[in-house]
């Protein structure tokens, strides 16, 4: 038997193999953008789930970022990738776009209220991570960040 939590907190033992939602000793359900969930899990897996959106929501956490910031501290993600991460991030109300009236143009992107809503389980889902890679990896020196030109400034003199 699975025990899962009712509205109130309270627990309640779980009859069915598969997860229900039980709320006031009811199996219920939750209609959220055209779509049915039997878990208030899989609504917030919707949003913020996947190999890159959390990650990007993670590096607009502190400050406003443009694109080739973001495409920067993300270095695995492809542009095409990013721009299509936040593109959904934008449309879930999870980001906000920013677009400056300068030649040429500017855009920035921010946490929006409810993706500000989302900082404390990053940072639990980040402390978890880090947990595991502390008991069962080991911290290495970063490669992937390095500057791509490679060559330093006193072999450019040489080839003066």
């Amino acid at each position: 038997m699975t025990e899962v939590f009712d509205r109130n907190g309270d627990y309640q033992a779980e009859k069915k193999l598969n997860f229900l939602m039980i709320i006031n000793n009811e199996e219920q359900s939750f209609e959220h953008r055209g779509k049915i969930y039997h878990c208030a899990l899989d609504i917030t897996m919707d949003y913020i789930g996947g190999k890159w959106r959390a990650v990007v929501l993670w590096y607009l956490m502190k400050e406003r970022k443009r694109f080739s910031e973001l495409k920067k501290v993300i270095p695995d993600i492809t542009e095409k990738m990013l721009s299509i991460q936040l593109r959904q991030l934008e449309k879930d109300g999870l980001v906000e776009r920013h677009v400056f009236a300068e030649v040429p143009p500017r855009v920035e992107y921010t946490l929006s209220k409810s993706g500000e809503s989302l900082i404390t389980i990053l940072n639990e889902l980040a402390s978890w991570g880090r947990n595991k890679g502390y008991t069962e990896g080991k911290l290495v020196k970063d490669q992937s960040r390095k500057k791509k030109s490679g060559v330093s400034i006193a072999r450019k003199k040489r080839n003066l």
